[in-house]
């Protein structure tokens, strides 16, 4: 018996757009602040180190909490728990937009990073929830694309933002955009009008979850007692998805920190290497998230079509592939050199998000689910927070006794050939092309 019943497209299509934008709004605010930092430090006459922890409050908030954000989830239900995230990150956004002191920015930043990690963990966990299981992947690819478009949109509107209104706006545009999401999570998931609602998760869980336990229990036991055999095909499919889980989390941690590889690495090479101005700095970088978010749904759909292991197998080959070129076309090609090396790395990052992500989350159990999901936003943050230290020593030391112009490529080529044996590795390692289907 299904956990999930599904009805009328028009109610899914609510509750995904609920979930997609709510992905969006926390992905977003974790990179807005950055552009105002300079305006924050003059405001609040405070130092670098200080000023700082206006993005580091959020960052750190998130990850530190993302785990038991999805185990609460799983316990109270995902629903009432993504709704109740919402407002606590909304209210958060305007303590942070009446700040006048720099601790109490810092305080309130602290509580909106809690209501992003509840955000992003619990609009996760739902994705496979409100879809169709054969329409998984093209809704990873969504969340995948907006959480993309939210990280891009950032600076720019932040910049306008300082610009047009004061740095208390880089917080207050989150206000009308959190009330209506609250409104739609309330309309497409927690209503429980039977004709209105996507799935009766929470009415339902209970039951089918006991119900599942106690058959999948005798089932164990039956197939125990009448045959050795089944006994032991029972637990190595266990262990088989407990290593399928394992090797995606690590394959998350890898790709992140190789994806850091071009915020940290990317902009001293720019500036140094090519001697771009800060804005084309910028542009460039931008390609990055652009193509993440244009390629999201069609790497979605192609999961759905090939399935999510081989997916997951040709998006890490791209990104290997990507950055290779990023080592060595730059030096040849210049600024093109780089755009095609980061457009192919980007481009394979979003299929594997796509792929990964539904892997994860269609082998779990329904009940498990908000914690996988925890799991994977973790695993992820730690490979950011992991790969900026690491990539950001090796970029250093790599040009080391250089000129600037010789010691800004070299470092490329040196941290972004090993971003590429990072990733064979973990591919060799983890070997997803072995893992148990989806479906």
């Amino acid at each position: 018996m299904s956990q999930t019943t599904y009805h009328a497209s028009q109610p899914s299509s609510a509750a995904l757009c609920a979930l997609a934008f709510t992905t969006m709004l926390s992905s977003m605010s974790s990179s807005i602040a950055n552009i105002g930092l300079p305006t924050l430090a003059a405001f609040f006459h405070a130092s670098f180190p200080q000023i700082q922890w206006v993005v580091l409050a959020y960052l750190l908030a998130v990850t530190g909490s993302v785990l038991v954000m999805g185990w609460l989830g799983d316990r109270f239900g995902r629903e009432r728990l993504l709704a109740a995230g919402v407002l606590l990150f909304t209210f958060a956004s305007l303590g942070c937009g009446l700040a006048n002191h720099i601790g109490w920015l810092i305080a309130a930043r602290v509580v909106q990073g809690l209501g992003g990690a509840i955000m992003l963990v619990n609009s996760l966990a739902l994705v496979v929830q409100v879809v169709p299981p054969d329409r998984s992947g093209r809704a990873m690819g969504v969340m995948g694309s907006l959480s993309a478009l939210g990280t891009a949109m950032g600076p720019a509107l932040g910049g306008l933002l300082v610009t047009a209104m004061g740095w208390r706006a880089l917080f207050f545009i989150n206000l009308l955009p959190g009330l209506l999401l609250w409104l739609l999570i309330r309309h497409s998931l927690l209503s429980t009008h039977p004709a209105s609602s996507v799935h009766s998760a929470k009415s339902q869980a209970a039951p089918v979850t006991a119900e599942r336990a106690e058959t999948v229990s005798t089932a164990r036991t039956n197939a125990a007692s009448a045959s050795p055999a089944n006994a032991l095909r029972a637990k190595v499919s266990d262990l088989l998805r407990q290593r399928a889980l394992m090797g995606g989390l690590l394959l998350s941690l890898v790709v992140a920190a190789v994806m850091m590889t071009t915020l940290v690495v990317g902009p001293f090479y720019l500036a140094g290497g090519l001697h771009l101005s800060p804005r084309q700095s910028g542009m460039l970088m931008a390609l990055g998230p652009l193509v993440a978010a244009i390629t999201g749904f069609p790497a979605g759909q192609w999961v759905d079509r090939i399935g999510s292991s081989r997916a997951t197998l040709f998006s890490l080959l791209v990104m290997a592939l990507g950055c290779g070129l990023l080592s060595e076309l730059p030096q040849a090609l210049g600024r093109s050199g780089y755009a095609i090396g980061l457009m192919l790395l980007t481009a394979g990052y979003a299929l594997f998000q796509a792929a990964n992500n539904t892997a994860l989350l269609k082998r779990a159990d329904p009940a498990r689910r908000g914690r996988i999901s925890g799991m994977l936003n973790f695993s992820r943050n730690l490979g950011f927070i992991s790969g900026a230290g690491l990539m950001a020593a090796i970029y250093s030391a790599a040009g080391r006794d250089l000129s600037p112009m010789h010691a800004a490529s070299h470092g490329l080529s040196i941290t972004f050939g090993l971003a590429a044996g990072m990733i064979v590795l973990a591919l060799i390692a983890v070997r997803p092309w072995r893992n148990p289907p989806t479906a």
